[in-house]
């Protein structure tokens, strides 16, 4: 099984690395996360034994299994998507980053549930970048205010932005939204100097997502295969 996701893990970094050739960007200025939610502690721990550090999560209760079951690894946390209020304090808690911030009663459950002897929390707004009704996300235009939230805040730190744009077929329709995305970002960094990070991106569009400059692709079909029932 190791040598499956060793493949698999050669074949996304390759598809990372050719990207960023064609965009005249450094391999290294993109991070990979590997999505494992519904995917058992063994996978993870095959491509931590590989050299992926970076791993994500959605659903709560499976996750801290996992992060409970590795603890012993140095594994970064990221949980991805929307947030309800009951979980907050086992997000806080258990992970390193949260992609999926989009609004302020959030912001603060966070802030107040972080233990004081963790590191601080870093945080990606969510922004719904295609204004679906039925997906999670803040407006752009909400953006500077949960920005200025959060670095009110010494328990969370703001690391940038993250998007699931809907999908999209044509790489250069991909790329324009993601520039709309990348536009976003930028504008946070010129306020909020300390911001490094934009995830976007994922198994059918991380190509189109580098080239408009994605620093983070979020990665689980590619690398793990069709998702499976997670099993206690």
């Amino acid at each position: 099984m190791i040598r499956k996701h060793s493949e698999k893990l050669e074949q996304v970094r390759g598809r990372i690395d050719t990207a960023c050739r064609e965009a005249g960007r450094r391999p290294e200025s993109v991070q990979l996360l590997a999505v494992s939610k519904t995917h058992p502690a063994s996978a993870v721990s095959h491509l931590h034994q590989l050299g992926q550090r970076a791993f994500g999560e959605s659903y709560v209760d499976e996750a801290v299994a996992k992060i409970t079951e590795l603890a012993e690894l140095d594994i970064e946390w990221h949980y991805i998507g929307p947030i309800q209020s009951n979980k907050t304090r086992t997000i806080a808690e258990h992970f390193d980053w949260v992609q999926g911030v989009d609004r302020s009663k959030i912001v603060r459950r966070l802030a107040d549930q972080r233990p004081g002897r963790h590191a601080p929390l870093n945080i990606l707004i969510q922004v719904n970048i295609d204004d679906e009704p039925q997906k999670a996300g803040c407006h752009p235009d909400d953006i500077a205010g949960l920005a200025a939230m959060i670095a009110e805040h010494d328990t969370l730190r703001l690391r940038g932005l993250m998007a699931i744009p809907a999908p999209r077929e044509d790489f250069a329709d991909q790329k324009t939204v993601f520039d709309r995305l990348f536009a976003l970002y930028r504008e946070l960094q010129a306020t909020h100097p300390q911001v490094d990070t934009l995830s976007a991106g994922m198994s059918a569009d991380l190509e189109a997502a580098i080239a408009a400059g994605s620093t983070m692709v979020r990665v689980g079909t590619a690398l793990f295969g069709t998702r499976v029932k997670w099993k206690t």
